[in-house]
């Protein structure tokens, strides 16, 4: 298991892909050797390391990588909002925006869509969630959001686990419209999110830093957003205005550089996913879709 290769669905292909890990000689040293695990806990998952990472990333130094990663990841030029030689740092590369044009928005009011570019897990039920990166492995809601009334609150939901890696286009949006309320922060670990790392202890998620997000949707009723912190993400940056309605795909905020993670909830009958994101995630495959693709639909009302 520990050097196994990480396995997802390309949606658009219809084809089982090999992820190619940004960092994996480093990541498999640090999860899957105990002298580098030993320097996680010691350095790696620390706020300081990871601001450092950061500062790195904003010098005017940084940029000479935009280049290279372009080329090494064979990223889409056409997708991005401006050209790949006017961006002054790796971050300010690492968190671009892009055309309009390049996410469409899944349209219908009933439809819910992706909120991030990634590979993504669905649950219908998030009690029956385990077992996902590692055998009999599993968390709590109340463990997830730090709050009894909140983890009662989904009770039963349904869960979307949108992992990032730094290869994606890293901004995340709202999947439904609605009005978002005030968000707040459970400071915590910064851990890395790779499958590598989540193999090894899946309560990562609920160990690291996350910000969480009330959004109240006319239609899918109460949703919440939980962004999750990683090793070497410089920030997680929300740039909505809360209690303030936003559209459906509007953006929500952006991480800086490093691979995350966007973990979304639903109450209990309140979304019904798409049946392909359902089939691969009942065999533990993540899929890979983009922002702005379907996720699923609000059932009918009886």
């Amino acid at each position: 298991m520990s050097a196994a290769p990480i396995r997802y669905f390309h949606r658009y292909k219809q084809t089982l892909e090999t992820e190619q890990i940004y960092g994996e000689r480093w990541l498999r040293l640090a999860y899957e050797n105990p002298v580098g695990r030993g320097l996680v806990w010691l350095l790696a998952r620390r706020r300081l390391f990871s601001v450092y990472f950061g500062w790195r990333m904003n010098r005017a130094y940084s940029a000479q990588q935009v280049i290279p990663f372009i080329v090494q990841y064979d990223l889409d030029v056409d997708e991005f909002a401006k050209s790949a030689f006017d961006f002054k740092t790796f971050n300010e590369f690492f968190c671009r925006a892009l055309k309009r044009e390049a996410r469409p928005i899944t349209p219908g009011d009933t439809v819910a869509v992706l909120p991030a570019d990634g590979r993504h897990l669905v649950f219908p039920d998030v009690a029956a969630a385990e077992g996902f990166y590692v055998k009999g492995a599993k968390f709590t809601l109340r463990e997830l959001l730090d709050d009894a009334a909140l983890a009662e609150k989904y009770a039963g939901g349904a869960m979307v686990i949108s992992r990032l890696c730094p290869v994606d286009y890293h901004r995340f949006h709202f999947p439904v419209a609605g009005v978002p309320g005030e968000q707040r922060l459970i400071n915590g670990w910064l851990y890395s999110v790779s499958p590598v790392a989540l193999r090894r202890n899946l309560r990562y998620l609920v160990q690291n830093k996350r910000v969480l997000t009330p959004l109240e949707s006319p239609v899918f009723g109460p949703v919440m957003m939980i962004e999750v912190g990683a090793t070497n993400v410089g920030s997680i940056k929300q740039t909505h205005v809360p209690d303030r309605a936003v559209r459906k795909g509007e953006e929500k905020g952006l991480f800086k550089f490093g691979g995350s993670c966007v973990i979304t909830l639903f109450q209990r009958g309140r979304i019904r996913f798409d049946a392909d994101l359902v089939a691969q995630s009942a065999q533990c495959i993540e899929t890979y879709a983009r922002m702005g693709d379907r996720l699923g639909e609000a059932p009918a009302k009886l």
